[in-house]
């Protein structure tokens, strides 16, 4: 780790011989050097991390012997050396050619950097020369380039480009551009034989340096160094100097130029082998001349706050206190100026060398040796320098270029004539464009678009990806596209569009919380400002050379072209001077919409791009069907059993896991296994994805016209993806199976709802253009019929219906083939749920066929026999919904499934209905019977289904009330027409009783729910009934005495419950009425058998007191009339003929009912009346007070009610009644019935 200030040395480490590539930045295990230093009395922060080094480890350099002539070469001159590196390639630091694209092949090689960590990529030459601006009179010209917030610098040597534009005609635009604002009498310059008689010495003096025994070897024949001092600059045959002098020499600026491939050699090898993985691999281009990183170390460098990748060819050597050196050779007669310290402290803070070894030597005669610290070089005689000014400088210049090479993807010209104080940018890419030339090819755009091609899709591999970097990578990937062209690299540009397809998540709501500002921040899509915070990094990559090869600029040109103009290189010495006010980070606006439909469309749209991308790569045009993209593809529906069953026998069979191997090419020409391949696959599966994620919040909107067409369309991208696809993956299954679910629930919803069918059809006939135009796409590989039948528009719900059951299967079948089964079983869960569902529509829509055919047809036909075959159809679907239910173990379906067969054995045998010869209700047949009796055992297994009530309350109540009503059905029409004719009265009295408590044991009276006034009117309706029923038998059993007791208690204690639940409901008021009615008539019959007059005296009280208490319903009555009156505020009621057509009024009150229990009612009264006055009259006592008083008030009550008007209005006529019980109620039960008898 870093060492403290005074400890340097044992921070340092020695040079590594392998490579090391660390992503993190933190410790590693192969101990790579870092050095954190604290320099001179400012102390300026430097720490450095080798990434990789070629050279081996460091050896200790040979001290030459005074005297020796550095101008003869040693043996071992020129020969290759993994000291100093490849001879004649690179040697301390300066290239011997030209690398423009050096930066790139560094940022290729630590892609994981770009774009965040790391602010500077470039040639350590590039850094020192830029440091250097406000001390040198040099020109600077450099490339720079952005990619996220790193800036990427390379030389751009002017004189090249020129030359190379004479031969081949590229760059003309530059050059105009350049003589008519820059430097009008450009001419090329010529380096002096004292450049390569600097370098020749230097280059001998290091080989010198590590020979064994340190003489001097002279070579016989040997060829005089200043030959080849005057060679042309595009192949020099010295090794290149390690640091320029800035007095003597200047370092060559003329290159070979190396071109750059144009062809597609950055192709995508491969993409997505799985659900999230965006495997990109190139056939790697930067191993091209002019991209391959050739640096012998790639050091991490952090200088203060600025974080630089530099490429570094200076050797380092052992010896001295320290394990590693710098060695340098000095001319004695000329003394080390500022710009040279400047060079060597800055070349040893970036290799992490605490020692600077010294030659000083005259006219190539070595002199002495001198050892010199890195912190010490800032204060040398003659050179010192403040490295505060430096560290400034380099602030300055980084947020310089930050704040103005804002636009990913351009390329920037940072240019400083010679002698001139002014540094101006430009655009080149806009010059470039403006250029009214054809051929205007920048270089750069290629390599360019690569690398925001690499970074993106290695910031989308990293698994652990916050998805607040997705705006990152999509400004990454669009500037990418709209560098290249389609028809050149359709790749990269197809491959581009699927990454940003794949940016939006369609199976997730969008995150809110953190990331959120950024995902919705507003901004261009490739450009960059300076509003956001993060961390201070504003750096700067540099360059080091001070040749004087071009004439003196035109400062006074126009600089309307400038982007941006630094007017004194003395500015960048200011502490701050072009600090922004906030850090500097990139803003990069990902469109996140809550709208899931407009997530798809970005999809959609991307997805579009790559397909066509894809198809105009692939050259077979001739054998694809003519189809314009702006007509609609028309959508048939096709009718007919043939069509049905190939259209099922196609679902199945395109559904099914295993394709052949395909060896051939497909319909439009494609080769299996190429990218054009391997890319459809994928763009074809997020269409599908697309689709499907639209149809399903189209359904959940209940637009199931939209979402059927959309389910239409990602079954057509699967069939064809089907159509180009070898084999098929788990994946891809388990994802169809999920569309064909989604199919049949649209399918069994457009069913349910037929009412809306012209709204379905309307949204299912509309196409946007992106949709046709994919379908276009498609339609290259495939005909995309395979699913027609499962997303068709039908007008028929049975059909519908039919092939919503058709989709469960196949997505069935798929989940249970042997590829898939192991992954999805929570999706096979809910396809059988979905199977068993649809199994029950289908048998509830027969059923109700069945109930519909039985009310329509006549009365006296017997069953027939396609009501028999939509029975069976109907069971048959309910008992395969059971096993699906069964299967799942979901209890509550399959009791739900029990309990509609249960409903439909009652159809069957209401269809089993007996009918008489004068076409009224028979008996109650056997058939009926049995039907009833399997209707009750399935209710009984529902229940046993479900075990208790608890485990699904709404289901057990339902189960319960159709069992208790059953029951109650069975029972009624066992009384209401017995079977006299098959079976004795006492028997039918027996299951008539058995049958009605059996209902009455599942009226739950107890738990408050909806059903609980049913269930009380209906358990008043069984006790009624049963004390009818018991009623009529002790009116009409002769001789047994005993069982007429029985009979006359049980038609006692079923009245009075029957009697206390009406009175409860209070919405029955004819009920209570007719019950007290019969009630009161049973006491009648009661006392015609009796004798004493003390007991009819008695059993008349008690009927009168059972006749007071019809008051209740008649005040029931009076405020429904009086309701009924008030709406319709028309004259009052006068009988059954001013109430409605059947005999209700407003209110729901049975008028014609009321009259005939009314027509019951004054007799039974007036009878009652009478009787008790003839009783009381007779009576051979004297009568108390009480009782006289009762008696008058009888005989009052009596004479009222046969003046009663028979023709008054219904309303006058209950209003009279209420008055004359009302007299009655404190009355009755006061006679002194003892003192009679």
């Amino acid at each position: 780790m870093s060492s403290a200030p005074g400890n340097r040395e044992d921070g340092v480490l020695p040079d590594r011989g392998s490579e090391e590539v660390d992503d993190s930045g933190g410790d590693s295990a192969s101990g790579r050097q870092e050095l954190e230093m604290c320099l001179g009395n400012n102390e300026i922060k430097s720490r450095a991390v080798v990434k990789y080094s070629a050279a081996p480890p460091p050896t200790t350099y040979a001290l030459l012997q005074e005297k020796t002539d550095l101008k003869l070469p040693p043996a071992n001159w020129l020969r290759e050396s993994p000291q100093l590196g490849p001879a004649g390639s690179t040697v301390l630091g300066s290239s011997s050619k030209s690398k423009p694209f050096s930066s790139f092949g560094m940022a290729y090689d630590f892609i994981d950097s770009i774009g965040d960590d790391v602010d500077v990529v470039s040639d350590s030459e590039n850094i020192k020369k830029l440091l250097k601006i406000p001390y040198s009179k040099s020109h600077v010209s450099m490339a720079v380039h952005r990619v996220g917030r790193t800036l990427l610098l390379d030389e751009l040597d002017i004189q090249e480009l020129f030359m190379r534009s004479s031969q081949t005609g590229d760059w003309t635009w530059l050059k105009e551009f350049y003589q008519r604002l820059i430097d009008q009498k450009w001419q090329r310059k010529k380096k002096s034989k004292e450049h390569w008689y600097q370098k020749a010495i230097l280059s001998k003096f290091l080989y010198y340096s590590i020979n064994g025994d340190g003489a001097a070897e002279p070579v016989p024949d040997s060829d005089n160094p200043d030959e080849g001092c005057g060679a042309e600059e595009f192949g020099p045959s010295w090794p290149a100097t390690f640091t320029s002098n800035p007095s003597d020499t200047e370092e060559s600026t003329a290159h070979k130029e190396e071109g750059v491939p144009m062809d597609s050699k950055y192709a995508l090898g491969q993409v997505a082998s799985k659900e999230q993985n965006l495997t990109t691999l190139f056939n790697e281009g930067e191993n091209s001349q002019g991209l391959r990183n050739d640096f012998v170390r790639n050091i991490l460098w952090t200088f203060e706050d600025i974080h630089m990748l530099v490429g570094s060819n200076m050797p380092i050597f052992g010896g001295g206190r320290y394990p590693a050196v710098s060695l340098r050779l000095r001319d004695n007669n000329k003394p080390i100026n500022i710009l040279t310290g400047i060079d060597y402290w800055l070349d040893n803070l970036m290799c992490n060398v605490p020692e600077l070894v010294m030659c000083f030597h005259v006219n190539g005669i070595v002199q002495k040796y001198e050892m010199i610290k890195t912190e010490d070089i800032p204060d040398l005689e003659n050179s010192t320098f403040s490295t505060r000014v430096v560290k400034d400088i380099a602030q300055n210049i980084l947020s310089f270029l930050k704040s103005n090479c804002t636009k990913e993807g351009h390329t920037y010209w940072l240019f400083k004539a010679s002698g001139s104080d002014i540094v101006k940018l430009y655009d080149l890419t806009t010059l470039c464009e403006e250029a009214a030339e054809e051929k205007c090819q920048n270089p750069f755009t290629l390599p360019v678009a690569v690398l925001l091609y690499k970074v993106a899709s290695n910031m989308m591999l990293k698994k652990s990806q916050n998805r607040k970097h997705y705006g990152t990578i999509r400004t990454l990937l669009l500037n990418c596209v709209k560098l290249l062209d389609q028809e050149r690299h359709p790749q990269i540009i197809a491959s581009a569009h699927y990454m940003l397809a794949e940016l939006f998540q369609l199976d997730e709501p969008p995150e809110d919380g953190a990331g959120g500002e950024s995902l919705r921040a507003g901004g261009s899509e490739d450009s960059y400002s300076d509003e956001e915070e993060e961390e201070d990094h504003e750096d700067l990559p540099e360059d080091s050379d001070e040749n004087a090869s071009f004439s003196t600029a035109l400062d006074s040109q126009d600089d309307s072209k400038a982007v941006a103009i630094i007017k004194s290189v003395g500015e960048l010495s200011v502490p701050e001077k072009y600090k922004s006010t906030h850090q500097i980070r990139p803003i990069y606006a990902f469109p996140v919409s809550q709208d899931k439909e407009e997530r798809c469309r970005h999809v959609l749209s991307y997805v579009l791009k790559g397909l066509k991308a894809v198809d105009g790569s692939i050259k077979k045009e001739s054998d694809l069907p003519a189809a314009d993209p702006n007509t609609p593809i028309p959508l048939k529906y096709e009718d007919g059993s043939k069509a049905v069953e190939k259209g099922i026998a196609l679902l199945l069979d395109r559904a099914g896991p295993f394709q052949e191997d395909r060896k051939h090419p497909t319909r439009s020409g494609m080769i299996p296994g190429s990218w054009q391949h391997r890319m459809k696959l994928q763009l074809f599966f997020k269409a599908s994805k697309a689709y499907y994620v639209l149809s399903d919040a189209a359904t959940n909107l209940l637009k199931y016209g939209r979402a059927l067409r959309y389910i239409k369309l990602a079954l057509q991208c699967h069939d064809a993806y089907c159509s180009v696809s070898s084999t098929l993956h788990s994946r891809v299954l388990l994802f169809h199976s999920q569309c064909l679910s989604l199919c049949g629930d649209i399918q069994l919803m457009l069913a349910q709802n037929a009412s809306n069918r012209a709204a379905y059809l309307e949204e299912y006939s509309y196409q946007t253009k992106e949709d046709q135009e994919v379908l276009h796409s498609l339609h290259r590989e495939s005909s995309c019929q395979a699913f027609n039948m499962a997303s068709d528009l039908a007008t028929d719900p049975e059909y519908q219906l039919f092939v919503s059951s058709k989709c469960y299967e196949a997505a069935y079948e798929l989940l249970t083939s042997g590829v898939v089964k192991e992954h999805g079983p929570e999706q096979l869960a809910q396809v059988l749920k979905r199977l068993g569902n649809i199994r029950n529509e289908i048998g509830v829509f027969y059923m109700n066929q069945a109930a519909a055919m039985q009310t329509e047809k006549e009365v006296n036909k017997s069953v027939s026999i396609a009501e028999q075959e939509i029975w069976k159809k109907s069971f048959s679907c309910f008992e395969k919904g059971m096993k699906d239910f069964e299967a799942i173990e979901d209890s509550t379906n399959t009791s739900l499934l029990l309990c509609n067969i249960g409903r439909l054995m009652r159809i069957c045998a209401q269809a089993h209905c007996a009918t008489s010869a004068d076409l009224s209700r028979g008996e109650f047949s056997p058939e009926e019977a049995l039907y009833y009796n399997k209707a009750i055992d399935y209710y009984l297994r529902a229940m046993r289904s479900l075990a208790t009530r608890g485990n699904h309350p709404a289901v057990w109540d339902s189960v319960n009330w159709e069992l208790s009503t059953t029951y109650f059905t069975l029972a009624t029409l066992l009384q209401d027409y017995a079977p006299l004719s098959r079976k004795a009265q006492e028997q039918i009295e027996r299951e008539v009783t058995e049958a009605m408590l059996k209902s009455l044991k599942y009226c739950d009276l107890q738990t408050e729910s909806a059903r609980q006034p049913l269930y009380q009117y209906r358990a008043a309706t069984i006790h009624h009934r049963l004390a009818s029923m018991y009623h009529s038998c002790f009116r009409n059993q002769v001789g047994d005495e005993h069982l007429r007791k029985q009979h006359r208690s049980l038609a006692e204690l079923h009245y009075s419950k029957a009697v206390r639940l009406f009175l409860s409901l209070k919405d029955a008021p004819c009920e209570l009425l007719r019950t007290l009615l019969e009630r009161v008539a049973f006491a009648e019959f009661t006392m015609a058998g009796q004798n004493s007059s003390g007991a009819k005296l008695k059993t008349l009280t008690g009927a009168l007191d059972i006749m007071t208490d019809t008051r209740h319903a008649f005040l029931l009555i009076h405020k429904e009339l009086l309701e009924d009156r008030t709406e319709t505020d028309g004259p009052e009621l006068t009988g059954p003929l001013d109430s409605g057509a059947d005999g209700h009024t407003s209110s729901g009150l049975n008028t014609t009912e009321v009259m005939k229990l009314i027509g019951v009612f004054e007799p039974s009264f007036s009878f009652l009346l009478l009787q008790l006055v003839k009783l009381m009259t007779a009576m051979k006592r004297k009568p108390s007070n009480k009782d006289e008083e009762l008696l008058k008030t009888y005989k009052n009550v009596y004479s009222k009610i046969l003046r009663a008007e028979k023709t008054a209005p219904l309303l006058n006529r209950v209003e009279l009644f209420l008055d004359l019980l009302q007299q009655l109620t404190p009355k009755t039960g006061s006679v002194d019935l003892g003192a009679s008898l």
